[in-house]
């Protein structure tokens, strides 16, 4: 009897193809998020699952499953899921930490682009049928010889940096690590300070992992620190920034724009987490401008981070250690 695999989204037909020769396979090949209960009940006798940034699961899950084996996220950030718990029960958790570090990286620099050149703007004033030909409207900002800062200069913001070293700005960013003098000087980026970076940057790009001390960074204290008429571009974690902040901020003027590809309504590892976008922040049509999470979304990288994902799955089922498991702190001394 083949070992049973519940897939909980939709994935692309060669994965299926992948997984169907050693898996009885319990797709999900709707647009839609199975209900956490739905999910328990087609995994009750699985031995492999495999989870996406919806999911979560925590040792009411595990105990449900006493079967899993292994735990394949097609994801890079895991914080809505308990890994502890999975060490503990001997249950590989797994994940595709370099898969999404180029098309977020892409993705960040489209919404700098869009948001300080007023693409959306311009768009929506064609398609009303309002334009006759050229005028002199819809002045933004361009990028020579602005200040641009990352705040976080892990794989993605290092990937930002990299791609926006041939645009004649000047780059800063802060990190509790320097990067390799080499990495500065190709990329000609500056370490600095958060308040530096803030108050005197144009444009600022947090690119942060979730965590208790990530939470909120931004904030209206923080912004309060940035230079009037900046932008904020977010593409990391939702939770980085308070939107009503950002809401407000806007409104007053102090911040002259907001990109964002992730959502505070998306932390499903925070129990308070709101239930959806700001209104105060969706009125903002002229300041704003919002991608539905599209970070890793080209069909070559989803492809290959799900591949990856199901690979780490039939490793486990075939009696191997995957090399992409990941151990938990607080496992590591029991």
């Amino acid at each position: 009897m083949k070992p049973i695999v519940v897939l909980t989204h939709r994935v692309h037909s060669e994965i299926l193809e992948l997984l169907q020769p050693h898996c009885e396979v319990m797709a999900n090949q709707t647009a839609q998020t199975l209900p956490r209960d739905e999910i328990l009940r087609r995994a009750k006798d699985a031995q492999a699952i495999m989870v996406f940034m919806p999911d979560s699961l925590d040792m009411h899950f595990l105990e449900a499953c006493p079967k899993l084996r292994i735990v394949s996220a097609a994801l890079k950030g895991y914080d809505n899921f308990d890994v502890a718990a999975c060490n503990q029960r001997g249950v590989f958790f797994t994940i595709v930490p370099d898969l999404l570090t180029i098309p977020t990286a892409e993705l960040t620099i489209a919404l700098l682009l869009s948001l300080t050149r007023r693409v959306y703007e311009g768009d929506a004033y064609i398609r009303s049928g309002a334009f006759k030909g050229w005028l002199p409207q819809f002045y933004g900002a361009g990028l020579t010889g602005r200040r641009l800062g990352i705040i976080g200069m892990g794989a993605v913001g290092q990937a930002i940096a990299k791609r926006l070293s041939g645009f004649d700005m000047e780059l800063v960013y802060t990190d509790h690590k320097a990067l390799d003098a080499d990495k500065e000087r190709a990329w000609g980026v500056k370490r600095v300070e958060l308040d530096m970076l803030l108050s005197t940057c144009d444009y600022v790009v947090p690119m942060l992992p979730m965590l208790p001390d990530t939470l909120h960074l931004i904030n209206a204290q923080t912004i309060a620190q940035m230079k009037r008429g900046a932008f904020l571009i977010n593409a990391s974690r939702g939770s980085v920034v308070d939107e009503l902040a950002v809401a407000k901020a806007l409104q007053q003027e102090h911040l002259a724009g907001y990109a964002a590809d992730v959502f505070e309504m998306e932390e499903w590892s925070r129990a308070d987490r709101p239930r959806a976008i700001p209104e105060e922040l969706l009125q903002q049509k002229t300041k704003t401008l919002f991608t539905p999470h599209l970070g890793s979304a080209v069909k070559e990288f989803r492809l290959e981070i799900e591949r990856c994902a199901a690979l780490n799955i039939l490793e486990v089922l075939s009696g191997k250690t995957p090399q992409a498991a990941i151990r938990h702190a607080a496992s590591l001394n029991e």
